[in-house]
């Protein structure tokens, strides 16, 4: 379908969705959020799409934050109702398919919270960080005070939350914050290598594994150790099992089902 503040575009097994307002930083507007949410739930659904990157079109931004101007007058009673229709953030989490952030400049307030909500972050050198929220007299709506703590621990998500200062790609990735930083000019075809590296796997051994370590985060150790098991059992009943057990006894590469 056709989207007014993004683009989607198709790269082998890769999809590629942009924040197009470079403009306003791509400052995520109640339209972009919405058009986001509904991209994402599509691209899920595609068999043809295997892993899904995000990014900020331009050179200066990823998401500079929120639109600002929404919350001008907005009332607790119309805040609760926009979470009850459910936000960009916990839909990005809820896609089963891997999900890379490709952080290639500003990323402030709203925009490191859906940055946290994705799986995988890979910076450019030129990529700033801020859970900036506090500078505006609000704190993190978007699963920030969440997400950024389990991430960097305690102690790094209050210093960055309570001061709301910026820190740049180094000391992001020293933090836990970014899993990679790569040059500028190399990071749309590093993130492409690792999507790809991701795809030429099998789609439901890479499915389940995300599933696995996402429960890392939200259930007590025994638990998650008894939920690991069910989808190990998952997986050894599944085609590409049987196939890939071959090809590692017949020394050669598998073929997986949905490839």
């Amino acid at each position: 379908m056709a989207y007014n503040t993004i683009l989607v575009e198709r790269r082998g097994p890769a999809a590629v969705v942009t924040l197009n307002r470079p403009d306003k930083l791509n400052a995520m507007s109640s339209q972009m959020k919405t058009e986001v949410a509904s991209a994402l739930r599509e691209l899920d659904a595609d068999p043809g799409v295997r892993v899904i990157l995000l990014t900020g079109a331009g050179e200066k931004a990823f998401v500079a934050g929120a639109d600002i101007s929404e919350f001008v007058g907005r009332t607790a009673a119309e805040q609760i109702k926009l979470y009850g229709m459910g936000t960009v953030y916990d839909a990005v989490d809820r896609i089963a398919k891997p999900i890379l952030a490709l952080v290639n400049g500003f990323c402030l307030g709203g925009g490191l919270e859906l940055a946290l909500a994705c799986d995988l972050r890979i910076a450019s050198e030129r990529a700033v960080f801020g859970q900036t929220e506090v500078n505006l007299g609000i704190i993190p709506g978007g699963g920030g005070s969440q997400r950024l703590a389990r991430l960097v621990g305690q102690g790094n998500a209050l210093r960055l939350t309570l001061t709301g200062e910026r820190i740049d790609a180094r000391e992001a990735l020293r933090l836990g914050l970014v899993e990679e930083v790569v040059p500028h000019a190399k990071l749309a075809a590093r993130a492409m290598e690792i999507a790809e590296a991701i795809a030429s796997k099998s789609a439901v051994a890479v499915r389940l594994a995300k599933a696995a370590v996402k429960a890392s985060a939200r259930l007590p150790l025994d638990q998650g150790l008894r939920y690991e098991q069910q989808l190990f059992a998952l997986a050894i009943t599944s085609e590409d099992k049987e196939e890939g057990v071959r090809a590692f006894l017949e020394k050669r590469d598998p073929k997986w089902r949905d490839r």
